[in-house]
């Protein structure tokens, strides 16, 4: 079905992917690549300060590992050395993920003829905690990515309302797949002392992440236990909610788990799942969770809406969501869980997040889609 072109996938840690829904889509595309056994040459950059061993190939993808960091800081020039690299190389196709090496677009699209498909991710400025220069340098990079990409990727329909609306452009949608989260056999980790019945939240501990209000609302339910998995020792907002919170004994907060296995085990035990996110598009972890069956609390943002169908429970503060998890009966909870699998089944599976990708790739590259 697809012709022979070389591709690389710039702007993540690499493969194979740990940790991050970047990292999660460049595995999943290297993995579809071999399983259908597309005639495309698939290139992945990668951060070598994240991987102790550096093998050439990964399921037959080529690895191409650069001596800087993937995020914070160098996240800027890793990008941008990833693509002046792939132009050397003299690629067809670019799959830039993310906006931190936008700014060098220009000179991309001045230099090569390779095609540039971009996934502006979610609406990174507007995060809170990007503020002063940083804010408007992720502000000016996305016009950039909007403007000199070929192709610009959005993983929810409403960043592709925003860029439609801000920059007058249009904007494939394609989301991410979940289904991984089952691909796994669970694990019990017997470290972990918890209760038989709870409710589970699981994000990176940041304030858009509306953490404080979840931890609010469960403390003003003793009846109902949550575990809440995350980074709580990596910054002080972390820090101060734990030492607010530890007394409680129904919130029992947990260190972020990686281990795909572990994290199998503590979502299989989970009653319903909280979803705090407010910011970005199409959350990893609210599709991975829809593919367990069981019934969402979302944050009524409309990311969240659109991935869900509006078909969750939403709240907007910790009144709101103490409502929501006391006001609905179990028929209805059960309902919901049906409702969050079906969907993810429809709509949030690898297969064809990958077909989709590598669609688009044969329609730029054959020309089928209008380069802007």
């Amino acid at each position: 079905m697809w012709t022979r072109y070389s591709v690389s996938i710039v702007g993540t840690v690499g493969v194979p992917g740990n940790y991050g829904g970047f990292e999660t889509l460049a595995e999943n595309l290297v993995r579809f690549r071999k399983e259908h056994d597309l005639d495309v040459e698939l290139s992945v950059y990668c951060s070598s300060r994240a991987f102790e061993s550096r093998p050439h190939e990964y399921l037959g993808a080529k690895l191409r590992f650069l001596p800087l960091n993937a995020n914070g800081p160098q996240s800027i020039p890793y990008d941008v050395l990833s693509l002046l690299d792939a132009v050397r190389r003299r690629d067809d196709v670019i799959v830039l993920l993310g906006v931190s090496g936008a700014l060098a677009l220009p000179l991309v699209r001045l230099v090569s003829r390779a095609r540039i498909l971009t996934n502006i991710d979610g609406i990174e400025w507007k995060r809170e905690k990007w503020r002063g220069l940083a804010r408007m340098i992720l502000r000016w990079s996305e016009r950039v990515a909007v403007r000199w990409s070929h192709v610009v990727i959005a993983d929810n329909s409403a960043i592709a309302e925003h860029v439609r609306e801000r920059y007058r452009s249009g904007c494939e949608v394609i989301a991410y797949g979940g289904d991984h989260a089952l691909a796994v056999e669970p694990v019990e980790d017997q470290s972990l002392d918890l209760p038989k019945e709870y409710a589970l939240a699981l994000c990176r501990i940041e304030p858009e992440n509306n953490v404080s209000m979840i931890l609010e609302a469960f403390s003003s339910m003793p009846e109902r236990n949550l575990v809440f998995v995350g980074n709580w020792d990596k910054s002080d907002f972390g820090r101060d909610l734990r030492a607010h919170y530890h007394d409680h004994a129904n919130i029992y907060m947990v260190d972020p788990i990686y281990d795909p296995g572990r994290l199998r085990w503590i979502r299989d035990g989970a009653r319903a799942y909280i979803h705090g996110h407010s910011a970005g598009g199409t959350n990893p972890s609210l599709v991975e969770m829809m593919h367990f069956g069981i019934p969402v609390f979302a944050h009524a943002c409309s990311f969240n809406r659109y991935t869900t169908e509006d078909q969750a429970r939403y709240f907007e503060s910790a009144a709101g969501l103490v409502a929501e998890v006391r006001g609905v009966d179990m028929t209805r909870l059960h309902e919901i869980g049906e409702r969050m699998q079906e969907i993810a089944q429809r709509r949030y599976c690898w297969d064809q997040v990958g077909r989709a990708y590598f669609e688009l790739v044969e329609a730029v590259c054959s020309k089928r889609w209008r380069i802007g």
